[in-house]
């Protein structure tokens, strides 16, 4: 099966990108971590990228905040779909990071996500449902996790109790 990486620039981002792997698991998608930044350790970002391609990475997740340019700057080193994750802290609690994710030069393309541990949780569902364009047996856990939480939705709407 194809596996997804997860990339981010410091192991405080953890906190966030744990939603990530979280999905990732719940689906049963295969995942590898890894801490590694675009201004400091850039040869290491590279490498990381080619070895992640030999060894199945189809989709790269990149989280970083501020000046953001993890998610870029893999998708530089590959053709593979890449989802930026900015992170909070900076200008307006991640809008500069959103900013610096979203606003990547054409031909070299970063999908962007929410800020934060939301975007972080729906980096991995955006990677599920491009991995599932071709494993239908993935395509059918994420109709059932949806069926699931609509069913969580129904059901927590009837516990409501406002009004008269």
């Amino acid at each position: 099966m194809a596996k997804v990486m997860i990339l981010m620039g410091s192991v405080s981002d953890w906190e966030s990108m744990r939603e990530t792997a979280q999905v990732l698991a719940t689906l049963g998608i295969p995942y590898e971590a890894h801490v590694a930044s675009a201004h400091r350790t850039p040869e290491r970002v590279r490498r990381l990228v080619t070895e992640g391609e030999a060894q199945g990475v189809q989709v790269f997740v990149a989280a970083a905040g501020m000046a953001a340019h993890l998610a870029g700057f893999v998708a530089a080193h590959t053709t593979k779909p890449v989802i930026g994750v900015p992170l909070p802290g900076g200008v307006a609690d991640g809008l500069d990071a959103l900013l610096s994710t979203a606003q990547m030069p054409g031909g070299i393309p970063v999908a962007a996500v929410a800020v934060g541990k939301a975007g972080a949780r729906n980096a991995a569902w955006l990677a599920a449902q491009i991995l599932a364009l071709q494993d239908a047996q993935l395509a059918q856990k994420i109709v059932q996790e949806r069926q699931a939480n609509a069913a969580k939705i129904a059901e927590a709407d009837g516990q409501l109790t406002l009004g008269n």
